[in-house]
């Protein structure tokens, strides 16, 4: 014999339920859906039609089953959502970019070639962030089906401060006061020397930098100091400030990576030295032997990935405010 839609309706319900609620909920529904069938009868529907109705205003039979047994069907629920997007951003933010980093230093001092190491720190990163979003998720799940208590409360006294813009008088002689300082470290670096050996200090940069590399770097810093009263005066970061702010942090990237690549940027003299203090068994004075391994190649993946980290930074940081301050000026 053929069930009828209200008997599938019912089984469909009430089979994901307890077995001690079905009865009761069975009993309710054959109730509930004949009245209603019955009164659109009354009203001249034949009763075929009546029914599929009835049936199709009380919805899909799980969403219902859902509603009967108190039974989430979502994820993540109000409860936890704030916390769980809060932690996710965090790890999200920290963990893959640290892996991947440490992955990529890792390869390039043990001599890995510079686009391979890349490629595996890339593929490292996104399967760490794979499993920081699934991992994370599911913790997150396992807490809102057993109704744990995360101890998380809300107070005012978390209320955030209002960011600032970065483009207030404060960041304005810090950013000037920096730049000066850089620009007289280079001339002090090649003047007296910075790095100790016990006798005449020796400069770090190349002296053979001098004028026109350097003249560049000082062009930039000039440009830079140039940006920041323009920021200053514009008084917000805008979408052009942003890409302004990007140009110049690329250039100043594309001028220390291409010297440091071609090994013009450090003093020979002060690579020979390290090279022979550190014990790699480089004659002094062979700046190419110390170029070639050991302490040269540790010291140089150090830099380049130090100056990339700060670039990077600086980059995102701009198009961040740039991005903040636009919403606001929405808002």
């Amino acid at each position: 014999m053929t069930a009828t839609l209200t008997e599938r309706y019912i089984s469909a319900t009430i089979r994901s339920l307890e077995p001690g609620m079905r009865n009761d909920i069975r009993a309710e529904l054959e109730a509930s859906i004949a009245d209603a069938i019955e009164a659109r009868v009354a009203q001249g529907e034949a009763a075929q039609e009546a029914e599929r109705r009835v049936l199709a205003e009380l919805g899909d039979p799980g969403i219902l089953a859902a509603g009967y047994a108190d039974r989430p069907l979502h994820l993540i629920g109000p409860k936890y959502y704030l916390a769980w997007w809060r932690l996710l951003k965090l790890l999200l933010w920290i963990v893959p970019l640290c892996v991947a980093g440490a992955m990529a230093l890792g390869l390039l001092v043990s001599g890995q070639d510079v686009g391979e190491s890349i490629v595996q720190s890339l593929s490292v990163g996104l399967q760490v962030i794979v499993h920081v979003g699934f991992w994370t998720t599911l913790v997150f799940v396992v807490l809102e089906r057993t109704g744990a208590d995360t101890g998380v409360k809300w107070d005012v006294d978390q209320l955030p401060e209002i960011p600032e813009d970065g483009a207030g008088r404060s960041e304005l002689t810090a950013s000037l006061v920096f730049l000066g300082i850089a620009a007289g470290a280079v001339v002090w670096d090649l003047v007296r020397g910075f790095f100790p050996t016990g006798g005449e200090p020796i400069p770090i940069l190349n002296p053979g930098l001098w004028p026109w590399w350097i003249g560049v770097l000082f062009a930039l810093i000039i440009l830079e100091a140039v940006f920041a009263v323009a920021l200053f005066r514009l008084r917000r970061w805008t979408t052009a400030m942003a890409v302004l702010n990007t140009v110049l942090a690329l250039a100043f990237a594309a001028w220390a990576l291409i010297l440091l690549l071609r090994g013009e940027l450090v003093n020979p003299e002060f690579l020979s030295f390290v090279a022979v203090a550190g014990g790699d068994g480089f004659a002094a004075g062979n700046a190419q032997a110390a170029g070639n391994g050991g302490i040269f190649r540790i010291l140089a993946v150090l830099l380049g990935c130090g100056i990339a980290a700060g670039i990077g930074w600086d980059i995102v940081d701009g198009w961040r405010k740039a991005v903040r301050e636009r919403g606001t000026a929405r808002g």
